[in-house]
């Protein structure tokens, strides 16, 4: 471990002037992801600014009917929140298929937006890596890349980012609060996360001087058709190969609306609003379910070893449309396909 200087934020204005006036300082509350990566000396801040303790821990309804979620709101508590449960069942579901009980009992909604990557190349230093050290190369398009994004690649890095819960979001249109020394402002969910282009070092659309608030939902819909896949090597504990986030409206048997969003496949969370738009007016039966897959994939890209990762997410996403269409959502208790 490095040496640093440790301080504790008293209110949101207190902890944006303290990461002002110090571009290494990083913010930590549950710290399941900063600490492994400070072990490994791929993060070595001057000083951690705590943040645990401010009045970010709350979930409250807005006027439009949505949600207010608080940063600090540990991920255990916003899965089993009664008000995420009954309105927004494909969150809590996303958030249950990751990472342990004990794990989510600490982990920060805000902070679980800004997990990094699980890229074996990016935690080795003795490795070059783009996210690391810009300009250092990427060591994973030519090694062992089992685990590596098929869709939104660059020549600089094809690391996918870790988040279940993320994935969520990102099919229900959720928003990013922030307060920086400007004032506040929002960000589209669809905005808050970059391709890693020629600048992979930036996972976020974040201002380093920015500390995210709150995470709002909007009015709730897609309450009984949905699912949550999550295709990994082992049932427990494990980072998605693929997972997929599946909702649907249906009248009859026709889809009225759709969302689809995937994981393990991007250097962030994957929606194609043009698939969605290809499922809408459609029947809701396997051809359908097959063909937006299609679309969808239609640019992927496979490396040596994740090649396979393509025909899995086609038949993930089938399989997710079939069971949010059914209305037998894939259960994290028993993880088993279905």
């Amino acid at each position: 471990m490095i040496n640093f200087q440790y301080v504790r934020a008293n209110d949101v204005a207190d902890a944006v002037r303290h990461i002002a006036t110090d571009p290494t300082a990083k913010f930590i509350a549950g710290g399941t992801n900063l600490i492994d990566l400070m072990k490994d000396d791929v993060e070595r801040p001057s000083r951690l600014i705590d943040i645990s303790r401010l009045p970010l821990n709350t979930v409250e309804e807005t006027t439009d009917g949505g949600l207010r979620i608080g940063a600090l709101v540990p991920n255990s508590d916003l899965a089993y929140h009664p008000l995420v449960q009954s309105r927004y069942p494909l969150l809590t579901s996303a958030i249950l298929a990751g990472a342990s009980q004990q794990l989510r009992n600490m982990a920060s909604t805000g902070g679980n937006l800004l997990q990094r990557t699980r890229c074996a190349y990016f935690y080795d230093t003795a490795t070059p890596c783009n996210k690391r050290t810009p300009g250092s190369g990427c060591s994973a398009i030519n090694g062992l890349n089992r685990i590596h994004a098929i869709l939104g690649t660059s020549e600089a890095c094809i690391a996918t980012h870790p988040s279940d819960m993320c994935v969520a979001l990102a099919a229900l249109d959720a928003t990013v609060h922030v307060t920086g020394p400007d004032g506040e402002r929002t960000i589209m969910f669809a905005d808050f996360h970059r391709l890693p282009g020629d600048t992979p070092q930036r996972d976020t659309n974040l201002r380093p001087n920015e500390i995210i608030t709150a995470i709002a939902l909007p009015a709730p819909r897609f309450v009984t058709n949905y699912s949550y896949l999550k295709i990994r090597d082992r049932l427990s504990y494990a980072f998605a190969l693929v997972s997929i986030a599946a909702a649907l409206e249906l009248e009859g048997g026709t889809i009225a609306d759709a969302r689809l969003a995937l994981g393990g496949v991007a250097h962030k969370p994957w929606r194609d609003t043009g698939a969605e738009a290809a499922l809408r007016g459609q029947p809701a039966n396997q051809a359908t379910f097959t063909r937006a897959a299609d679309l969808l994939l239609r640019d992927a890209k496979g490396f040596e070893h994740n090649a396979f990762k393509i025909d899995l997410a086609r038949r993930g996403i089938a399989r997710t449309l079939t069971q949010a269409a059914n209305g037998t959502p894939q259960s994290q208790a028993d993880k088993k396909v279905r």
